[in-house]
C-alpha cells in the first residue's frame, strides 16, 4: 500500500493523506484512487475560480518558422508562475494553441486537449490548479501563421 501511495503521490502531485484516503475509499484500486484524486483535485480547482489571477506569465512557440504562438497565463502569484507545473502547462498550452488553432480563449477552453482527447483544455488547466493551488487562467494568446 505505501509503494501505492507514493505512486499516487507522484503522478497527482496530492498530499500523501489525500492519497491514502483516495486508495482506502477506493478499496486498494489505484485506478479508481486516482480517478477520486483527479474529481477532488477539479472541485478544488473550481472553488479558486473567483481568486484573482494579478500575475501572468508570457509562453512562446515557433514550428517550422511557419506558426508562432505567444500565450499570456495569469496565476496568482510570480512564485507559482514560476514552477514547474506551471511552466508545463504553459508550454502544453502553446503547443495545442499552433496545433489546433482555436479562434479564442473560450473556444480553447472547450477543445479536446490535442495530446490527450478524453481530456479538455479546461480540464487540463483544472489539473495544473489542482497540483498548484493557485487559480490561472488563459488571459489570452495570439496564433500566427505564414
Amino acid at each position: 500500500m505505501a509503494s501505492d501511495i507514493q505512486k499516487l503521490r507522484e503522478e497527482t502531485s496530492a498530499g500523501v493523506m489525500d492519497c491514502k484516503k483516495a486508495l482506502d475509499e477506493a478499496k486498494g484500486d489505484y485506478n479508481l484512487a486516482k480517478e477520486i484524486i483527479f474529481k477532488k483535485g477539479i472541485a478544488g480547482a473550481e472553488k479558486r475560480a473567483d481568486r484573482a489571477t494579478g500575475a501572468s506569465v508570457l509562453e512562446t512557440y515557433i514550428h517550422n518558422g511557419r506558426v508562432g504562438v505567444l500565450l499570456e497565463l495569469g496565476c496568482e502569484t510570480d512564485f507559482v508562475g514560476h514552477s514547474d507545473p506551471v511552466k508545463e502547462l504553459a508550454k502544453n498550452l502553446v503547443l495545442h494553441i499552433a496545433a489546433m488553432a482555436p479562434e479564442s480563449v473560450e473556444d480553447l477552453l472547450k477543445q479536446p486537449y490535442a495530446k490527450d482527447p478524453n481530456l479538455t483544455v479546461e480540464n487540463l488547466i483544472k489539473n495544473t490548479i489542482a497540483k498548484v493551488g493557485e487559480n490561472m487562467k488563459v488571459q489570452r494568446f495570439a496564433r500566427y501563421q505564414i
